[in-house]
């Protein structure tokens, strides 16, 4: 229905526009239906479910061993820490101890896929404001992590690198020193983000107060990550809940203050440089060693269930399983920090512009494939 509304005096109409389903801005097939008055927001409403795979029942039907490939299709952007996160609940539940060596190997590929990852956000993010440079110098520097991946695993995105016990290949010769040229060049290259796209006025303009959300309405809506720390939560599971060998890393954890777009853009720059640190110390404190323990070629976790989360780049990524015994999963539910960060869109829209709304649904770098799964 169109609804009359007095706006300054003068007589206006809402309007309904449909942003998305096919749309770039939208990050993917995510539809979000607007009401707006002239230029802004009165109304938000989230649709999702257009690229719905069915991921959690297919795991019924697949071996434990059969569903790590099935994990990069979430987060198709953060592949590596959506098998972590699978293999880690997994080894809970069927009393698994990974190797020492592998346990670096998983923490040098996450921090690698978290540095990734939050790339792609940050071009993306500069794209939906029309930064087309900025964008191409990003993801310029992501293909050097994924040629650090191909070299390791023999694929760039979809890796299937982790295993139940362990990770399935050690590291060639060659990877090391690619790796260590990789983070020689990035001083050159955040002083490059800074100079285009962080100290540009326009973008400051369209994200400085833009979208803000309080740590305590973050909190209420569930955010986690960088989203729910640029509101200056000072939340992390790496410290706060330790995985795996976390404990032995010095790393800060990046808040912010103003809980907006900018603060959540920032997020992203501080914890490239942080993740970079925990991979040195990793290559610092890493020691020779079998990078796989001996798993039954037929797992038959016993009866019981278990939820284990990680530090996933875009929040708190959890996985539910449940055994019957059996070789295949009871039950699976993944906790997605997508889905739940992009239920706090309509808030943090409402109030503000068609192109506030815009940079606004960027901020919070959302992927299809972990919303809808």
């Amino acid at each position: 229905m169109v609804a009359e509304q007095q706006n300054n005096g003068l007589h206006t109409e809402e309007m309904t526009l449909n942003f998305g389903p096919q749309h770039p801005s939208t990050l993917g097939v995510y539809q979000a239906i607007l009401t707006l008055n002239g230029e802004y927001l009165v109304n938000v409403e989230n649709v999702i479910g257009y690229l719905h795979r069915g991921m959690e029942k297919i795991a019924e039907s697949r071996t434990y061993a059969q569903f790590v490939p099935y994990t990069d299709r979430l987060d198709y952007l953060s592949g590596m820490l959506n098998e972590l996160g699978y293999v880690l609940a997994v080894e809970k539940l069927a009393g698994i101890t990974v190797p020492e060596r592998a346990e670096y190997l998983r923490i040098i590929m996450g921090e690698l896929q978290r540095i990734a990852s939050h790339m792609v956000f940050l071009g993306s993010m500069a794209l939906d404001i029309n930064g087309f440079s900025a964008w191409m110098y990003l993801f310029r520097d992501r293909e050097k992590v994924l040629d650090l991946f191909e070299m390791v695993s023999g694929n760039r995105i979809t890796t299937s690198y982790m295993r139940i016990g362990g990770v399935c290949y050690d590291l060639p010769d060659e990877f090391v020193p690619a790796l260590n040229k990789f983070f020689s060049g990035m001083d050159k290259n955040f002083d490059e983000y800074d100079r285009i796209i962080t100290g540009n006025e326009i973008f400051r303009a369209r994200t400085q107060g833009v979208g803000v959300i309080s740590g305590e309405k973050a909190l209420a809506y569930g955010l986690t990550g960088p989203n729910l720390r640029a509101s200056g939560v000072d939340m992390d599971l790496r410290r706060d809940t330790p995985y795996g060998i976390y404990p032995r890393f010095d790393f800060k954890v990046i808040t912010g203050k103003n809980g907006d777009c900018f603060d959540r853009w920032m997020m992203r720059i501080g914890e490239m440089k942080e993740s970079m640190k925990i991979i040195k110390q990793a290559l610092q404190q890493i020691e020779d060693g079998p990078v796989l323990t001996k798993v039954p070629r037929v797992l038959k976790p016993p009866s019981g269930a278990v939820y284990h989360q990680i530090e996933g780049s875009k929040g708190a990524l959890g996985y539910y399983l449940a055994s019957d015994g059996s070789d295949k999963p009871y039950r699976l539910h993944i906790h997605a920090p997508s889905f739940v960060n992009i239920g706090a869109f309509p808030e943090m829209a409402k109030g503000g512009t068609i192109q506030d709304a815009v940079v606004i649904l960027a901020s919070l770098d959302p992927v299809l494939g972990e919303i809808d799964r």
